[in-house]
C-alpha cells in the first residue's frame, strides 16, 4: 500500500495534534499524578504510637493541620518526619516507633490534603506546612540544631527545603537523613514519561539537587538500587551535590518500599546520636 504525500501530510498533522492534546491533559492533571492522599483521618493508637499526640497548628496560608507529637525526653532530638506522596501520617507508624523506641522526640507532619486536613497539596503548600512544624517546634522551645529533618521520597524535597531554610536564616538543624531522594520532581517526571518533554511541564519541582550542598547539616541519604520509583542514581547525584559532612547507605537489595528491610532503622539511629550527640 503506498500513500500520498497529502495523507502522509495529514497523518503527520494529527499525530502532532494528539500529542499535544496528550501533552496538555497531563499538564493540567499532573498533580492527581503526582499525590495520592488518603482521606480518612488517623489515630494514634490505631497506627501504632499511642505515645503520639494529635496537634493542631496553623500555616502561613490559612490552613489549620493536623500532625502527631511527642516531645523528645531532656537532652534527646526530635525528629520531624516528612512522608511520601500516597497515604497519610498513620501509615507511618512502623518507621515512627524506630525513632520513639530509640528515646527521641518525633513529629508526622501531616500535610494538606492528607488524613482529613483541609486544603490541596502542591510544592509552595506543602513547603508551608514544614514550616508551620518547625515554628511549633521552635515555640515550643526546641532549638533547631536539636532538630532532624527526616525525608521519605517525596518528603525529601521538604526536608531538603525547609533545611536550606533554616541554614539561609542562620538557624541550621542539626541533621538531615533523605530516604531514596530524587535530584528534582522534574527530574524523576522526565524518568517516568521520556516520551514526553516532563521536566519542562512539571509544576511542583521540589529541585533538591540545586539547594543540598547549603544545607549546612550533615547529611545522610539512604537508597535502594533496585528502585524503580526513584532510581538510586538520583539519590547518588543529590549526595555528590552535597558538601561535608555527609554518610551514605546504598542498599543493593532493596526497592523503593523495603528500605526498611535492610538493617536501615539502626544505621539511622546511630547516625543521629553520631551527629547529635545522643546516648541510647
Amino acid at each position: 500500500m503506498t500513500f500520498t504525500r497529502l495523507e502522509v501530510v495529514k497523518f503527520a498533522v494529527a499525530a502532532v495534534v494528539c500529542y499535544g492534546v496528550l501533552v496538555g491533559v497531563l499538564y493540567f492533571i499532573q498533580r492527581s499524578m503526582m499525590y495520592f492522599p488518603w482521606s480518612d483521618v488517623p489515630v494514634p493508637a490505631e497506627s501504632g504510637v499511642p505515645d503520639m499526640s494529635p496537634i493542631r497548628l496553623a500555616t502561613a496560608d490559612g490552613l489549620t493541620l493536623t500532625s502527631w507529637y511527642r516531645p523528645a525526653p531532656a537532652g534527646q532530638p526530635t525528629v520531624v518526619f516528612f512522608h511520601g506522596n500516597a497515604g497519610h501520617i498513620g501509615h507511618r507508624g512502623l518507621k515512627a516507633r524506630i525513632f520513639l523506641d530509640a528515646g527521641f522526640g518525633l513529629v508526622l507532619v501531616g500535610y494538606r490534603g492528607f488524613g482529613g486536613n483541609p486544603g490541596r497539596p502542591n510544592e509552595a503548600g506543602l513547603y508551608a506546612d514544614g514550616r508551620a512544624v518547625l515554628a511549633f517546634l521552635a515555640g515550643a522551645g526546641v532549638s533547631s540544631a536539636r532538630v532532624v529533618l527526616y525525608g521519605e521520597s517525596l518528603g525529601t524535597g521538604m526536608a531538603v527545603q525547609l533545611a536550606f531554610e533554616a541554614a539561609r536564616d542562620g538557624t541550621p538543624v542539626g541533621a538531615v537523613i533523605l530516604e531514596a531522594p530524587f535530584s528534582s520532581a522534574a527530574a524523576a517526571a522526565q524518568h517516568h514519561y521520556p516520551y514526553l518533554p516532563a521536566y519542562w511541564l512539571v509544576k511542583d519541582r521540589f529541585a533538591s539537587s540545586d539547594k543540598i550542598a547549603d544545607i549546612r547539616a550533615p547529611l545522610f541519604v539512604i537508597h535502594g538500587a533496585r528502585d524503580q520509583i526513584i532510581p538510586e542514581r538520583m539519590g547518588r547525584e543529590v549526595f555528590a551535590a552535597a558538601r561535608e559532612p555527609k554518610e551514605s547507605l546504598w542498599l543493593p537489595k532493596a526497592d523503593h518500599n523495603s528500605i526498611f528491610e535492610h538493617g536501615v532503622a539502626a544505621e539511622v539511629t546511630a547516625f543521629v546520636r553520631r551527629r547529635l550527640g545522643t546516648q541510647p
